[in-house]
């Protein structure tokens, strides 16, 4: 990745938050790396170098810096110029930390040689694949130092070190302080039970928040999932045991706050990473805008509701079921139907207010008798047949080879169709050009009679086309019959009639 230095000068001394965790700061005289938003003394341009990411600074030698905790800054976007092999690679990352065999099984996962897998890192990131894992476990157990009282012996093991003689050398290594000074300088004072724990999450701004709510709300799973008082809450199942997580706005911060109720600590940061996708936290809305407003159509939504993004999925097997049980029925009545489901064949589950169930796994849904909750034939003979391929091997809904063999894979499953396989990958996969251009929600938003017209139209966006999803599928739920909504470019008025705020009208599933 090669860094524009205008910019990042330009950032640094503006301190603009929507740079934040894009690129990272080397002060040469202190010997530390920071973020764009560090509140520290300015320092002079000659005394700084630009870093396309932490571990890349770690590399040339610098420290995190204990003010700004580089460790808190938003995630590198997956697209933020690297290639997809390098994008998937930062998933299996986060999931797995390399735990699991180390750069050679990494390459293979995702078809490539390890040779080349570290050429693509040093040329996007600025640092081999281990470099970034080394990092990102040291950033994790600062976190778990600064925002938890797990003790140290549990930190070290949450956050991958294995030992404890290991994760003091490399904390004292790389902070010059041992880490219980670090907690001292931390000073909490929030009481917290145990297996209870609390982290800031944060994101580049704007983010609609309002938006990821409500649209969450209306796919909510009852008894799975509940959304209330401007929260979102849900049950959580790894490793084979049970908890459940919440999800709200942290006040006066760019930030989420998450709450964890998890009786295994050493699951953590698997739980941070995959809630940090699925509310699109690492997303840059600054670059994803700028291919939206050319559009006369999106611009002025674009205006009205800066911050949108593309609601994930906790779970991709849980959401390509909830996308089976959609198709060709209301989303009301397809929430309904996993409801039932849920509560027929999960497991039940007590822990938190409208919490009674964890989702049914893949191997109960395999065998389970579907026909009883009132699935049709055709539905209960797809969903098995997922779970069944699931059991297999034969789907994995990690980044593995790639979206576009995974999607072929699924869309062999009888009864899983372009549509599924395309909003599949939109919110399990996390793919920002996932588009499913036969959605009667997105043609009714664009006026248009076929999803081949929809494709074309839909170029211009690339690679963003499932932001320009939500943003179609709002200006749908303004205009829910397509004779109520004006078309496009045939009045002056349009632009100020879809810029309207929006009362959220659920149209997809």
């Amino acid at each position: 990745m090669t860094l524009d230095l205008q910019v990042c000068s330009r950032a640094r001394l503006t301190r603009d938050p929507r740079f934040d965790g894009k690129f990272f700061i080397g002060v040469v005289g202190s010997g530390v790396y920071c973020r764009s938003i560090c509140p520290a003394p300015t320092a002079k341009e000659k005394n700084v170098r630009y870093f396309p990411s932490a571990a890349a600074a770690a590399e040339a030698g610098f420290r995190p810096c204990l003010r700004c905790r580089p460790e808190s800054s938003p995630g590198t976007p997956a697209w933020l110029g690297t290639s997809n092999t390098v994008s998937r690679a930062l998933r299996l990352i986060g999931e797995s930390g390399l735990e699991d065999g180390g750069v050679e099984v990494l390459a293979e996962r995702l078809g490539v040689g390890a040779r080349h897998l570290r050429r693509l890192f040093l040329k996007h990131l600025g640092a081999t694949p281990i470099a970034v894992a080394q990092t990102r476990r040291l950033h994790f157990a600062k976190k778990l130092i600064d925002e938890t009282k797990l003790p140290m012996n549990q930190v070290a093991l949450a956050s991958g070190f294995g030992c404890v003689r290991r994760f003091n050398a490399g904390i004292r290594k790389v902070y010059h302080r041992t880490p219980t000074q670090i907690r001292k300088l931390a000073r909490q004072t929030e009481i917290r039970t145990d297996h209870h724990y609390v982290f800031h999450l944060h994101f580049r701004p704007p983010y609609h928040w309002q938006g990821i709510l409500d649209f969450l709300a209306a796919r909510a799973t009852p008894g799975v999932e509940v959304v209330e008082d401007g929260k979102y809450r849900r049950t959580i199942s790894l490793l084979g045991k049970e908890g459940y997580f919440e999800v709200s706005p942290a006040d006066g911060r760019d930030a989420l706050l998450l709450r964890i109720a998890f009786g295994d600590p050493q699951s953590l940061f698997l739980i941070v990473e995959r809630v940090r996708a699925m509310f699109d936290l690492n997303a840059d809305w600054s670059a994803i805008v700028q291919n939206l407003r050319s559009d006369p159509l999106l611009h002025a939504r674009v205006e009205a509701d800066p911050g949108v993004r593309v609601p994930g999925c906790w779970d991709g097997f849980e959401l390509a079921v909830r996308a089976i049980l959609g198709q060709q029925i209301t989303v009301k009545g397809a929430t309904a139907m996993a409801g039932r489901m849920a509560s027929r064949f999960g497991k039940p589950f007590c822990g938190a207010a409208g919490l009674t169930h964890i989702f049914p796994v893949p191997e109960v849904l395999a065998s389970a008798p579907l026909g009883d909750i009132g699935l049709t034939g055709a539905r209960v003979g797809t969903i098995r047949a997922l779970a069944g391929a699931v059991c297999s091997g034969r789907i994995n809904f990690g980044a593995g080879p790639g979206s576009e063999s995974f999607l072929t894979r699924l869309c062999e499953i009888p009864g899983i169709g372009k549509w599924t396989a395309q909003y599949v990958a939109m919110r399990a996969l996390g793919e920002p050009d996932a588009f499913p251009s036969s959605d009667l929600g997105l043609l009714r938003a664009m006026a248009l009679e076929n999803s081949r017209d929809l494709e074309l139209r839909a170029e211009a966006w690339r690679p963003w086309r499932a932001y320009a999803a939500m943003y179609l599928w709002s200006i749908c739920s303004q205009y829910p019959n397509r004779e109520s909504r004006p078309a496009p470019g045939k009045s002056p008025k349009i632009a100020a009639a879809i810029a309207v705020p929006y009362r959220p009208v659920s149209i997809v599933v």
